[in-house]
């Protein structure tokens, strides 16, 4: 703070708030009305909205979960170092305040499409297994349960925003410690609102597989997918030339360890587990999950993850010498986020033909007809997909540069602050 206790300009997204917040919100308002006049004249065009419609929110969704853990998990650990850029992670956890309008036309597509096939009323007369799952996969219960998680998200991140930008007038110490006594709690909700969010909206697209591994593998996600957008946003506003003296190369530094941590070898290690475990049971009702991640060119997106999402982020980063040149780090993080984006596709867009693959005799054959398209699996780059992306980012970066226009960019009043400006790497 300036001694006549104003903030200094540098402390202020000022006309860069208002900028981005105008010609994002216009992109991403033009963006989702291309997409849903695009379904509204396409043939099973709803459909191929919600797949797109679904991935596109869900990276956004993403990048705010993952700040609504990081904001609880600096309180929990009382961490000093980070206190300087916790106000990001503050600002795009408190989306949660208006992201609910995003999941409308989310809610619409399940209620009125086949998208998620248990909502099929003559399929689950005519499968025993998924019409066992129905006292947690229908429709009211789908809906009440969205509610919940948006209203618990929505309570935890405005309790943690307002607070902290109370204190920046107040320099109330108390506010801390009530952040920090709410932090356990909020991690523990998060848990298991985060697990069954993914559950509920991702997983349930083929309600006959399974995995105990598929939230922790969303979740690593997540904290890929805001770690990789911290990093970003400090390198722009330090280009716009703000916060160039309080964020420092030791936090480019500790920020690119925890994306090197999280969304890439924690990432990695997920990943691998799940598919070893099903791998080595080679059980047909898991198996067949991935056994359509490599035919009909999801075999390419694989491989792409593979090496793009681990191999060569972890060669690049794991010297301090990267974490340490901004344009590296940014570019890396930029990259990653990419890498999430196609990670959610290749979560959330291959079918599994059932009947095909109840009948087939062999890999091969299943494979060759994936081959020759005479079985859906979903693979292809549809229009939709480009639109749905720029339609829901335009408007989440939008409300962002809102959040963040509305306060200081950094706490300036917390009590670690100082502990944060002269941060050393050891």
């Amino acid at each position: 703070m300036m001694a006549n206790g104003a903030t200094p300009e540098s402390h202020r997204l000022g006309e860069l708030g208002s900028k981005v917040f105008f010609i994002a919100g216009l992109i991403g308002l033009a963006g989702l009305l291309i997409s849903f006049a695009i379904a509204a004249l396409s043939e099973h065009g709803w459909e191929t909205f919600g797949r797109s419609y679904l991935t596109a929110f869900m990276f956004v969704l993403s990048l705010s979960l993952g700040a609504f853990f990081f904001t609880a998990l600096n309180h929990a650990t009382r961490a000093g170092w980070v206190v300087v850029l916790r106000r990001f992670s503050e600002a795009v956890a408190s989306n949660f305040v208006w992201l609910w309008i995003l999941f409308i036309p989310l809610a619409a597509c399940m209620y009125w499409t086949h998208m998620y096939h248990w909502t099929d009323a003559e399929a689950l007369a005519h499968d025993e297994l998924l019409a066992g799952k129905t006292p947690f996969l229908n429709k009211p219960f789908w809906l009440l349960l969205a509610a919940a998680f948006f209203g618990i998200w929505f309570l935890f991140s405005r309790f943690f925003y307002n607070n902290s930008v109370a204190q920046d007038t107040t320099g109330d110490v108390s506010l801390t410690h009530r952040m920090q006594r709410m932090a356990p709690l909020a991690l523990i909700v998060y848990v298991f609102t985060q697990s069954y969010a993914s559950m509920h909206w991702m997983m349930s697209l083929e309600p006959h597989w399974f995995s105990t591994m598929y939230p922790v593998y969303f979740f690593a996600g997540t904290c890929c997918a805001y770690f990789s957008l911290q990093i970003i946003i400090m390198y722009v506003l330090q280009r716009a030339g703000k916060l160039k003296d309080e964020i420092t190369l030791e936090h480019y530094q500790d920020a690119g360890k925890l994306l090197f941590a999280f969304g890439i070898v924690f990432w990695a290690y997920i990943a691998f587990s799940q598919y070893m475990l099903i791998y080595y049971a080679n059980i047909p009702e898991e198996t067949g999950w991935y056994l359509i991640r490599q035919m009909g060119g999801w075999g390419r997106i694989s491989l792409l993850l593979l090496v793009g999402h681990f191999v060569v982020p972890f060669l690049i980063l794991l010297s301090k010498h990267p974490k340490r040149i901004k344009g590296v780090i940014a570019g890396i993080a930029c990259w990653m986020l990419f890498m999430h984006y196609i990670d959610l596709y290749w979560l959330i867009m291959p079918r599994i033909p059932t009947e095909a693959m109840a009948t087939a005799e062999s890999y091969n054959q299943l494979a060759e007809m994936a081959a020759a398209g005479d079985i859906d699996v979903g693979y292809g780059w549809n229009l939709l997909d480009l639109t749905c992306l720029i339609g829901v980012v335009g408007i989440y970066l939008a409300g962002t540069a809102h959040r963040l226009k509305n306060c200081s960019l950094i706490p300036e009043q917390d009590p670690r602050l100082s502990e944060s400006l002269v941060f050393e790497n050891v």
